[in-house]
């Protein structure tokens, strides 16, 4: 349940954005066959204005082993957009006075640290200084084991504090799962059918619903890494995710949901209002997502090699979704892509570069400013790089001798007559010679 960050923020400036009268969906198709064609994206995205669909696709393969083509109507796990789902299920009960904002949940885990002082809002806007127990790899080799509430609860409690209760913001998981846990008490209902009773059945969302195991059968993805070639990826059981980041879903009933939430029909103006109110750099159950003078919320999700994000521009009544079961490229700069095309502003399909001649810079890497030994391989046409301790990851060819990994703004470009390497992660810049 990783909150994947949005940097639209790439452009910001006080230019005015106006709206496309039309979206030139031969150049968005382009874009997505680029992507396509060079196995740099496999999902769906969908746009809207004013509640109207004005543009959805879907490329890539829902499963492929059996080469099944994903389609409009393929769901997808949504990661941590599930907070979206799960804030305005505490909202619901917050309006139906089953819980108060100020309240505290002392008396709902006596065993969390400071349970006497956090408060249902604190849980809602990440706040409440709980441990994030994804942040563990011990408690992640377990994700896929079905996990009951006291033992996710024992988790949660074991990490303890990362510091006092609303004193600042950290992202934890363990937060929502435990508003689950409190929305599970309130209504004595499994939070599966509170989201159905309150939210998709309203709005007629077919294809949103808690996960169960992928059933490929009834339009349901598997999630793959790219490694040459798509390697399917391990499931989390739903147990372990819950209001954190077990929902499954697709673009165009996101695209519903936000539609509805942001015009008060699932909760009220002024619970809204609190969703939306930015403090830290977080709201609740939202994120703001800036483009050029727009101001926009939504959130990101990602779980297993699933991703995922929606937003929602009041201006407008803009909305865009995308989903994902396998993607090598930057989901950030396919956002942009598609807010480009809706606010007519210029964007490119990208063309890839095909590197040869790979054999040149296999090898291991290794510097004395460098914690990190890079081992370099291939498989087939792909260059494929793995620090020490970690996965490896396919690596992206962007002219002679340089390549990426976007995902994680990782530059390497290759000296091969001096036998070295220049590794570029944000600012830092390192140079690591061939063992």
């Amino acid at each position: 349940m990783k909150r994947i960050t949005l940097l639209i923020t790439l452009i910001v400036c006080t230019t005015q954005v106006g709206f496309s009268q039309s979206i030139d969906k031969v150049k968005l198709d382009s874009y997505f066959k680029a992507l396509e064609d060079d196995n740099r994206f496999m999902g769906s995205v969908a746009v809207s204005q004013d509640g109207k669909l004005v543009y959805t696709k879907a490329v890539g393969f829902s499963d492929v082993e059996t080469k099944t083509k994903a389609t409009e109507n393929t769901k997808y796990k949504i990661g941590s957009i599930s907070k979206t789902f799960t804030a305005v299920l505490v909202f619901k009960a917050i309006e139906e006075n089953r819980l108060g904002l100020t309240e505290t949940i002392g008396k709902y885990f006596p065993s969390i640290q400071h349970a006497d002082k956090i408060t249902i809002s604190q849980l809602l806007g990440h706040r409440s200084g709980i441990f994030n127990y994804t942040n563990n790899p011990e408690n992640m080799k377990l994700k896929s084991k079905k996990h009951t509430e006291k033992e996710l609860l024992d988790v949660i409690a074991k990490g303890g504090s990362d510091f006092e209760p609303d004193s600042k913001v950290s992202y934890s998981n363990s937060n929502y799962i435990l508003l689950t846990f409190i929305l599970q008490k309130v209504y004595n209902k499994s939070i599966s059918v509170l989201l159905k009773e309150k939210i998709t059945t309203p709005l007629v969302l077919k294809s949103t619903y808690f996960s169960k195991p992928i059933d490929v059968t009834d339009n349901e993805s598997n999630s793959y890494n790219f490694n040459g070639s798509w390697i399917k990826d391990s499931e989390t059981d739903m147990s372990v995710a819950l209001g954190a980041g077990a929902i499954v879903s697709k673009p165009t009933d996101l695209l519903k949901f936000a539609d509805a939430l942001f015009n008060g029909k699932l909760i009220s103006m002024k619970s809204l209002e609190l969703m939306k109110t930015i403090r830290d750099g977080y709201g609740i159950g939202l994120f703001p997502i800036p483009f050029y003078d727009k101001k926009g919320y939504g959130h990101t999700g990602g779980i297993d090699k699933f991703t995922s994000v929606f937003g929602y521009f009041p201006e407008g009544k803009v909305a865009y979704a995308l989903t994902s079961n396998g993607s090598s490229y930057n989901n950030n700069a396919i956002s942009i892509a598609l807010l480009s095309s809706v606010y007519n502003k210029p964007y490119d399909v990208p063309v890839f570069y095909a590197a040869e001649d790979l054999g040149k810079y296999l090898g291991v890497y290794s510097s004395t400013s460098f914690p990190l030994k890079i081992t370099i391989t291939k498989n087939e046409k792909t260059l494929v790089g793995q620090a020490s301790g970690q996965s490896a990851i396919a690596l992206e060819a962007t002219e002679k001798d340089k390549f990426r990994f976007e995902p994680a703004n990782l530059v390497l470009e290759f000296l091969p007559l001096e036998s070295k390497m220049i590794l570029k992660q944000g600012a830092g810049v390192f140079t690591l010679s061939k063992e």
